[in-house]
């Protein structure tokens, strides 16, 4: 029999199975759908009943109506693809399905192998070297219910029973072939022996995933995350888990990734939206972000909700008994240096800050009864303190002199650079103290991504008041729900966090995430090469101060590229030949035969130069198209594109680019990639190793191409 004649024997075969599988999913789907009905008329019996039976009856209703609804949408998240995989074991046994969810029949008899199961483990873990008993190891690739093609492991030949049928060469490179939407798959039918030990790695500690792009870095963290809440859902599932990535634009584009592993009880938050209520997306200078992001921030933050608020009055005067008590500047700020000293989050010593100003109020009565020679007894004093104490004039001073404090308006409040000068004494150099100033008073693009640790730092600081106030213009509404569940405002209790691109966090950025993180335990994902935080031992104290000291930490290196095409790689590597370190770049192992093409551009043409190699790769690729450039001139590319009207085209800026892949790219002016990041080229090897297929330059020069 032809091999076509095979593939679809062998496709037909499965389709049975499949056909079988989905025809019991429909059944549970009725199933649940009944549930839900059942428990609605509960709810609508308990109306007819005694009110000490509604309470019973309405909880019972509850929680069929939320199983009901949970199943159901895990039923319907896990629709497209539900079978991927087969096992064929020595054993007589019958085979084993894997797929994305675990099913039994009526009878409780296993269907499907729920991926993430022990016994699925080999799907991943066997090879030829160590088969674990797997003959067979077939890839089953569908389309919803559909079986489209199937795809043969042989790891046992020796073993291969008469009439069991190979079909196929390897399903990983079809996989990797296949053009990219514009969002990020799971790959649950494709991962590797060395990507699924991390996956199911233990859970408690830290767990470091490393390696260069395109190893499949973010797509292990993530199914890791699916793998430890269907393994210790007890441990890690109540408290929640918390994935943090670089921007909104990559938090974006794994949203579905999740979901589709039917885990749906986990947040994703970009840097810029770690803080409750405020949500940031523009990067500062380089310059700029490696100021506010090193540890020296805090010292100048702490100093600044020390110093006078603006505005506040600067005398305090009180008529008792028809003297005149009087506190003038210089004896405010006394009483002000004194309470901060004792200690304690301004918006929580305010009681302390009035019997100040009273025992103030009070040592100016005392003195004036010494000039007048007459007596002043302690329960005079007493006496004073309490009538002035009482009165509304004073408290009405209290509240201005010593105002609530809050996290965005003291950041603001540094845009004087006068202000931001006292605070950055012996800290910040006076260079340093211009650039931060001018970008804290310019507010025209709300915060940045840099600024929200520090907000998040100042909202520590100076404590939680005891009123709350109206939101600032530019903060989201409170999120109380996160993943169907209610939690508090700046959350702190996540049993597990996920960070990606950690090389980047600055260490005030790891302090914010270390903050939810108090009992958490952790997957840390990052690439030292990709960096572009410039001092690296001040973000690994920070990180380690987040983990907490004595934290378990294992690491897992990733060397195998399997994004780009070895054509593509062998490039982007070129700009960081000099900068990596032995054994830190990754083997790419796919060959296209189409090398990346490096444009040389007149600055004059560039705008014509970038449409029409946007529209010449749309052309020539059924995925997306990325567009790069440095963040700057992002608005300038977007309108230079706008004529193309295809929704496979992204115009991204270079930080932006951080974890995201495109079946092509065009990559504007590399060396102002190189300009805008304070660690050189590494920036510019993020963008180049976007692609998984085509790859062009254009560039105005050939400074940026090393070797």
């Amino acid at each position: 029999m032809s091999e076509p004649r095979v593939r679809r024997a062998e496709i037909a075969l499965e389709q049975t199975y499949v056909d079988r599988v989905y025809a019991r999913l429909g059944e549970l789907r009725a199933s649940a759908e009944q549930m839900r009905s059942k428990g609605y008329e509960i709810g609508h019996g308990a109306q007819q009943e005694a009110v000490f039976e509604q309470a019973s009856m309405l909880f019972e209703r509850d929680m069929m109506v939320f199983h009901a609804n949970q199943t159901l949408h895990t039923l319907d998240a896990e629709y497209e693809g539900l079978v991927f995989g087969r096992l064929d074991h020595t054993t007589p046994d019958e085979p084993i399905y894997v797929g994305r969810l675990g099913i039994r029949d009526a009878d409780f008899n296993n269907v499907v192998t729920d991926w993430r199961a022990p016994a699925a483990a080999p799907f991943y873990q066997a090879t030829a070297q160590e088969p674990l008993d797997v003959i067979r190891r077939r890839v089953i690739r569908c389309s919803g219910a559909e079986v489209l093609d199937v795809d043969d492991d042989v790891l046992m030949a020796s073993a291969v029973p008469d009439g069991m049928v190979i079909v196929g060469e390897g399903a990983l490179m079809a996989a990797l072939g296949r053009a990219k939407g514009d969002r990020m798959r799971d790959i649950v039918a494709t991962i590797q022996k060395e990507q699924d030990e991390v996956i199911r790695a233990p859970w408690r500690g830290v767990t470091e995933i490393t390696g260069g792009p395109g190893t499949g870095k973010t797509a292990v963290a993530l199914h890791r995350a699916a793998y430890l809440l269907y393994r210790h859902r007890k441990q890690l599932g109540g408290a929640g888990m918390l994935v943090v990535g670089p921007s909104g634009v990559f938090t974006n584009y794994i949203s579905r990734v999740l979901p589709a592993m039917g885990e749906t009880d986990v947040e994703l938050r970009a840097l810029g939206e770690v803080l409750d209520g405020y949500t940031a997306e523009h990067a500062d200078p380089a310059p700029v972000a490696a100021i506010k992001g090193s540890l020296r921030m805090r010292k100048v933050l702490l100093r600044a909700i020390r110093d006078t608020p603006p505005d506040v009055p600067t005398r305090l005067r009180m008529v008792y008994r028809g003297e005149v008590l009087t506190l003038e500047r210089d004896a405010l700020e006394r009483v002000r240096k004194r309470v901060l000293t004792s200690g304690g989050p301004p918006n929580r010593i305010r009681v302390r800050a009035a019997e100040a100003l009273l025992a103030a109020l009070a040592d100016v009565a005392e003195q004036a009864a010494r000039d007048d020679d007459t007596a002043f007894s302690p329960a005079q004093r007493a006496e004073l303190i309490t009538d002035l104490g009482e009165r509304m004039e004073f408290h009405r001073f209290l509240v201005v002199w010593w105002p609530v404090l809050y996290a965005d308006e003291v950041l603001t409040w540094l845009g004087d650079p006068a202000r931001l000068a006292r605070a950055a004494r012996k800290t910040l150099t006076a260079d340093e103290v211009t650039l931060l100033s001018t970008s804290f008073e310019d507010r025209s693009r709300g915060f940045s991504v840099a600024d929200i640790a520090l907000l998040d730092e100042l909202r520590v600081l100076v404590g939680k008041p005891r009123r709350r106030r109206r939101a600032p213009e530019n903060a989201e509404p409170e999120r109380a729900e996160h993943g169907g569940r209610h939690r508090p405002e700046h959350y702190d209790e996540y049993s597990h966090i996920v960070v990606d691109e950690s090389q980047d966090l600055s260490p005030m950025q790891w302090r914010m995430v270390g903050r939810r993180g108090k009992y958490a335990s952790w997957t840390v994902v990052g690439d030292p090469v990709q960096s572009s935080w410039p001092d690296t031992a001040e973000a690994e104290a920070a990180a380690v101060e987040a983990f907490g000291a004595r934290t378990t930490r294992r690491r897992f290196t990733l060397r195998t590229n399997y994004r780009n095409s070895a054509e593509i790689f062998d490039l982007a590597a070129r700009v960081v030949a000099d900068t990596a370190e032995p054994g830190e770049l990754p083997h790419a192992v796919r060959r296209t035969g189409a090398d990346p093409e490096v444009r040389d551009v007149d600055v004059a043409e560039l705008k014509t130069a970038v449409a029409g190699a946007a529209e010449e790769l749309l052309r020539s690729v059924e995925g997306t198209v990325g567009v790069i450039s440095a963040m700057e001139r992002v608005p300038h590319v977007e309108k230079w594109v706008s004529t193309l009207a295809d929704e496979r085209l992204k115009v991204v800026g270079s930080l932006d680019s951080k974890g995201l892949e495109y079946d092509a790219v065009v990559l504007v002016e590399p060396s102002e990639l190189i300009a805008e990041s304070t660690t050189g080229a590494r920036l510019l090897y993020v963008a180049l190793t976007r692609a998984t297929q085509r790859l062009v330059v254009l560039a105005s020069d050939r400074d940026w191409l090393a070797g």
